[in-house]
């Protein structure tokens, strides 16, 4: 355990986003796994994602205290908001027509960018989260650990199956699950 002032609430909810926005990466990467990338690819991408997951919600969390800070009890709606409309941008993205473009992802630029663009979404959890002053170790582990694992398995996933239609059944997860939170975090 990492420590006895962590409720099971806090574990619970921490957890519960990590593989949220795991699913989000899980989705994009088997996507990209099916265009047949290699182990070293696939180390990279997870690696990169794994870190992306917890700078930015280092960040996000850093700006959430500061805007709890700022605006007191209205932080718990502006948080709740968010995660709703970020769980519904996922659905929404899950569903939609267009597929992703994967240009120039061999090189250290785009797979930079697209494990930036990945891991985007837990800045904005970062944010919200923030706003709750969870315990920060936590939280950036169970990001970072999530992603990356999740990563590398949608990696390994789209490389040997390559089934597009699970993916995006597992960004729409995902968006419903931060979709939920969000209504939780609003009631």
């Amino acid at each position: 355990m990492i420590g006895t002032s962590i409720s099971v609430g806090e574990w619970l909810t921490v957890i519960m986003m990590a593989v949220a926005l795991g699913f989000d990466a899980f989705s994009l990467c088997l996507g990209l796994g099916m265009r047949g990338v290699g182990r070293w690819y696939m180390f990279r991408i997870s690696l990169l994602i794994a870190c992306f997951h917890m700078v930015l919600p280092i960040i996000g969390v850093q700006a959430g205290t500061y805007m709890s800070s700022l605006l007191g009890q209205i932080t718990i709606f502006a948080a709740g908001g968010l995660l709703v409309l970020l769980g519904v941008h996922m659905i929404y993205n899950a569903f939609k027509e267009e597929g992703p473009e994967w240009r120039a992802m061999d090189s250290v630029a785009g797979s930079l960018l697209f494990s930036l663009s990945v891991s985007v979404d837990s800045f904005s959890v970062g944010v919200s989260l923030g706003m709750f002053h969870t315990n920060l170790m936590l939280t950036i582990l169970a990001f970072g650990i999530f992603g990356g694992m999740m990563s590398a398995v949608g990696l390994m996933l789209g490389k040997r199956v390559g089934s597009r239609l699970f993916g995006e059944y597992g960004e729409a997860v995902g968006g419903a699950i931060l979709f939920t939170f969000g209504l939780l975090f609003l009631i």
